[in-house]
């Protein structure tokens, strides 16, 4: 029996935990203020709001409930476009109507949704993290620039919000029901579902699988792992960060411990698809498609992270680079699962950066990504690691290019001599994304972006391309 709370209601349901929670909402509650989109992801004409219990109050994210399976939603606060309502429009669906935001109005929901979890962060506000609430919503009508100014308005009407409390500021300022005050107390009484041990198909965040093969996750027994608590968390110790499986991209870019080491890590995960399903999608997920071009793995290969495989109670190590055998083949045998991500943590000395091109900047997936991680004794490297995805058949770590350049100096000549050496060690292919030389292009282009972002005083672009 899956439990939740759908708006104002407490659902108990024995549908397949692998039926998307949009089709739920819209057929199974007659909802319809739920848009189906494209069932990939990407228009967010589906966003709804998910509510977690942490200790004695609940924290909202926005999530595409087309990619969501049924399951997940068990012991959540589910809001719909319909669970907002009040009886005079919100302040922020007003602010919509008077930029006029909204034509057609079929992506409208999804855009007040992911506004309205935005209000709802126990942080403050401003017109930068308005405009990146709506990241996942894609309107075709309006051109953006009245929704921009609804955002900043928006933005405006929550700077006195208070971000100790936010659920209760937006009831008595009249952005929320006041139902949400009791959300809380319905939660509690909600058990947890158990784990089921069957070898059945694994599903966390669901934003691979469920556009892969939603038919087959809909029909058949699945494991839900999204939900597990024994493996989240991530904490330092012994000198190394562990990463639990079931952390999403937003738990690891929002980590204090991952934040110390690597401060710019907002920046890189801002390019890692779009707000919600950045809320979804999980580490495990991400590397266990192995998708060649999968930017988690692309960014924690040059780290040296290994990672734990766990089957019943035993366990075994493996370093993440050898993970990937081949096109979608992985060292992962009948009954494994990944537990965890062990990644060292780096030393005093080190330089780390993160690049991606895709067709659109924040959303897409990558034609080319990579990744460099450095230890420096002044303007000599003496460690080096460089990633790449998009040029073979699994996410590629350069052995070659990272063992010529350790004991070398930082020149413009180092590199240009590295680049020869990196063109010989790929093998892309043309597809969908672009040709093989476009790609050989793209990712020389991202070798000397790495060099001119971290050295820009020793690496000319210039000579470079001379």
């Amino acid at each position: 029996m899956i439990s939740f709370i759908l708006n104002s209601e407490t659902i108990n349901t024995d549908s397949h935990p692998g039926t998307t929670l949009l089709d739920f909402i819209r057929y199974g509650q007659n909802l319809p203020g739920t848009k189906i989109g494209c069932r990939e992801g990407d228009c967010g004409a589906c966003t709804v709001l998910e509510g977690t219990l942490n200790g004695d109050t609940v924290k909202y994210k926005s999530i595409v409930s087309c990619l969501t399976p049924l399951g997940n939603a068990h012991g959540k606060h589910i809001v719909t476009i319909e669970g907002i309502n009040l009886k005079n429009l919100s302040p922020i669906q007003e602010t919509i109507v008077e930029q006029s935001a909204t034509q057609c109005g079929f992506c409208t929901p999804g855009f007040v949704m992911s506004l309205t979890g935005h209000g709802m962060a126990e942080e403050k506000t401003n017109y930068q993290k308005a405009i990146a609430s709506v990241s996942g919503n894609i309107c075709r009508c309006t051109g953006y620039k009245s929704i921009e100014k609804a955002a900043e308005n928006i933005s405006e009407l929550l700077k006195n919000k208070d971000i100790d409390n936010p659920i209760n500021w937006l009831v008595e300022n009249k952005f929320l029901p006041e139902y949400f005050l009791h959300i809380s107390e319905k939660l509690a009484q909600i058990e947890p579902m158990s784990n089921d041990s069957g070898l059945f198909q694994i599903v966390a965040g669901g934003t691979d699988l469920m556009v892969q093969k939603p038919e087959e996750i809909a029909e058949t027994n699945i494991n839900l792992f999204y939900n597990r608590s024994d493996l989240k968390g991530i904490n330092e110790e012994k000198g190394n960060i562990i990463i639990g499986s079931a952390c999403n991209a937003t738990d690891i870019m929002n980590s204090e411990t991952i934040q110390k080491y690597f401060p710019e890590i907002e920046s890189y995960f801002k390019l890692i698809s779009s707000e919600p399903i950045r809320n979804m999608g999980t580490i495990a997920g991400n590397l266990a498609n192995a998708s060649p071009i999968s930017d988690l793995s692309i960014f924690f290969l040059v780290l040296n992270a290994n990672i734990i495989l766990k089957e019943s109670d035993n366990t075994r190590t493996i370093p993440l680079k050898s993970f990937f055998l081949d096109y979608k083949k992985l060292d992962l045998k009948k009954g494994e699962f990944i537990e965890s991500l062990i990644v060292p943590i780096p030393t005093l000395n080190f330089k780390f950066n993160f690049e991606k091109v895709s067709k659109r900047t924040h959303l897409d997936i990558a034609s080319v990504n990579s990744a460099i991680y450095l230890e420096l004794n002044k303007d000599i490297i003496e460690n080096c690691s460089i990633s790449a995805g998009g040029v073979g058949p699994v996410p590629k770590y350069l052995h070659q290019i990272s063992n010529y350049l350790i004991g070398k100096k930082i020149t413009n000549g180092t590199i240009i001599k590295a680049n020869e050496i990196l063109q010989k060690e790929i093998t892309p292919i043309s597809d969908i994304r672009g040709s093989k030389q476009y790609k050989r292009l793209l990712l020389r282009q991202l070798l000397f972006a790495h060099f001119i972002k971290l050295f820009p005083e020793s690496i000319s672009l210039n000579e470079l391309i001379s």
